[in-house]
């Protein structure tokens, strides 16, 4: 079995509510388990909405209007460039709680210019655009925790 192979069956264990699967193959033998608790809290709370009843209401509520602006947001979407995290960790729009943001909706980016902070194991990691345009939506919330290859903002490039 091969690499790609084993981790497609971590996704797939950890998108669905299986425990434990053990596959045997030419003398190789593969355990993977699932802990329950920080992988469903973390899919939950980021992308399954439908799951939302059972988390907190603050989740509901966050989740509702992130719900209710894409189809307003999916007629101009065809032409918006979405800033993705290149990591997991913590999303911050400003270096400091005394400092300026980063960017805000309206500016302008371009490559290379420094638009969020992501803290991973209390690393801080500038995330660079890779596009030029203007900002048109900050997608999360600051000091929010974010997946990889979350969307973070969209940029209109025109």
């Amino acid at each position: 079995m091969d690499i790609k192979q084993i981790q497609e069956l971590v996704k797939l264990i950890n998108k669905t509510s299986i425990g434990e699967i053990t596959i045997e193959e030419d003398g190789t033998k593969i355990t993977i388990k699932q802990k329950k608790e920080p992988v469903q809290k973390i899919y939950t709370n980021v992308s399954a909405p439908q799951a939302a009843p059972a988390a907190p209401a603050p989740a509901v509520s966050q989740a509702t209007p992130v719900t209710a602006a894409k189809p307003a947001a999916e007629p101009v979407k065809d032409n918006l460039i979405t800033i993705k995290s290149p990591m997991i960790g913590t999303f911050y729009r400003q270096a400091g709680p005394d400092k300026p943001l980063f960017v805000n909706v309206g500016d302008e980016v371009s490559p290379g210019k420094v638009v969020c902070i992501i803290e991973a194991m209390k690393l801080f990691n500038e995330i660079e655009s890779e596009v030029k345009g203007k900002i048109v939506k900050v997608l999360v919330d600051d000091a929010s925790p974010v997946e990889y290859d979350q969307p973070l903002f969209l940029v209109d490039p025109s």
